[in-house]
């Protein structure tokens, strides 16, 4: 069985992969043999800035400098991390750009599809843990007074997902117990705030910023006031590990690019335009907010607002391993621990090893600069 803790030649993995994964109706899929033309379908998140090295993909298309000539990639858009798992698992999608939460239950479902967790791009304290309540809320000294106002409130969020792991984890440490704590989609949280029917939510980029500058709520703690983070990463079908690992070499040194380019603060309004060009409803400024504006120290702010892994680091472990355990308290997933071949370290650390990097590879620092009118 493969350790992860070790770090086996690409070849022994593959092998593995090959003879392991593939459940009956997974083997009927064909990609090709090593080194031709290949198509792609990529399920990634627009709405969710953790993940906007998908955004960069897309929007520069790196991929073509990678992937063998003659290949082609469908990018689909997911509001949310589960719509993209689906697809993954019904072999629609061969690789999805997801939150933790959908990247640790995608790859429990081997009864269904197998999809392996591949590489970490991004980890945060505030891209997907950010407390909101209505406008009307008295003002709070801090986050923790903000979160002991929840006591006896009606509180909000899309439960399953990491916002929910983040205030179900804040909830504990705080003693708090609201009122009612609902299973709301973004777009319910958004009507509710706006005709008063919540008091609070817990949301993640760009929905906090974009709703925060309709002026529908306020922004009073996130993940950095109680050393909670979150994390972005990528899941791919291992049928496509089993038959071309040059396809999933390619893709992961674009991505590495990617991860560059968006760490560089000179590209950060480019970043932002296209995530406006590939989203609809938000504008340029919440969405620029969302991962490169400055928030004050008082609501949660921090000068780092992204950490890129790339590849697996000791943080992100944890955090696959706590998330992971908390999918199974709230019956999410059957097991309490991810199986020991679900996290594919060695393709990451190969590629870093090969440029002589180690990871993290870059930060995002936030900005007291706007979006580009």
């Amino acid at each position: 069985m493969f350790d992860p803790s070790r770090t086996p030649s690409l070849l022994a993995t593959l092998l593995f992969v090959a003879a392991c994964s593939r459940t009956p109706h997974e083997a009927s899929f064909t990609y090709g043999k090593v080194g031709e033309p290949i198509h792609l379908s990529v399920g990634y998140q627009p709405y969710y800035s953790e993940a906007w090295s998908g955004v960069v993909m897309s929007g520069l298309a790196l991929w073509k400098k990678h992937l063998p000539e003659g290949s082609t990639v469908e990018f689909n858009m997911g509001l949310q991390g589960a719509i993209i798992v689906n697809a993954m698992l019904a072999g629609k999608e061969q690789i999805g750009y997801l939150g933790d939460m959908p990247a640790i239950v995608g790859a429990t479902k081997r009864d269904v599809g197998d999809l392996r967790i591949l590489a970490n791009i991004g980890l945060s304290h505030d891209q997907c843990n950010v407390f909101l309540t209505r406008n009307d809320a008295p003002p709070f000294e801090n986050a923790a007074a903000a979160v002991n106002w929840m006591v006896g409130k009606v509180v909000a969020t899309p439960k399953g997902s990491c916002s929910d792991r983040f205030a179900s984890a804040v909830f504990r440490k705080q003693n708090v117990t609201p009122k009612e704590y609902l299973n709301q989609s973004i777009e319910l949280i958004t009507s509710g705030f706006r005709v008063k029917k919540i008091d609070a939510a817990v949301v993640w980029e760009p929905v906090a910023s974009r709703i925060v500058a309709e002026g529908l709520a306020r922004r009073v703690g996130s993940g950095n006031d109680f050393h909670e983070n979150d994390g972005a990463f990528i899941d791919v079908r291992a049928d496509l590990l089993a038959a071309r690992p040059d396809v999933v070499k390619g893709w992961l040194e674009a991505e590495l690019e990617a991860e560059q380019f968006l760490a560089d603060p000179k590209n950060s309004h480019e970043v932002a335009k296209m995530a406006r060009a590939q989203t609809t409803g938000i504008d340029e400024q919440p969405l620029f907010q969302a991962l490169f504006g400055s928030y004050p120290e008082g609501v949660g702010g921090s000068p780092t607002r992204l950490v890129l892994p790339f590849a697996f680091t000791p943080e992100s472990l944890e955090l696959l391993k706590r998330s992971t355990s908390f999918l199974f308290d709230v019956k999410s997933i059957a097991v309490p621990a991810l199986p020991p071949d679900a996290i594919l370290t060695q393709y990451t650390d190969e590629i870093l090893e090969a440029k002589g990097l180690t990871a993290p590879i870059a930060e995002i620092k936030a900005t007291g600069a706007t979006a580009a009118k």
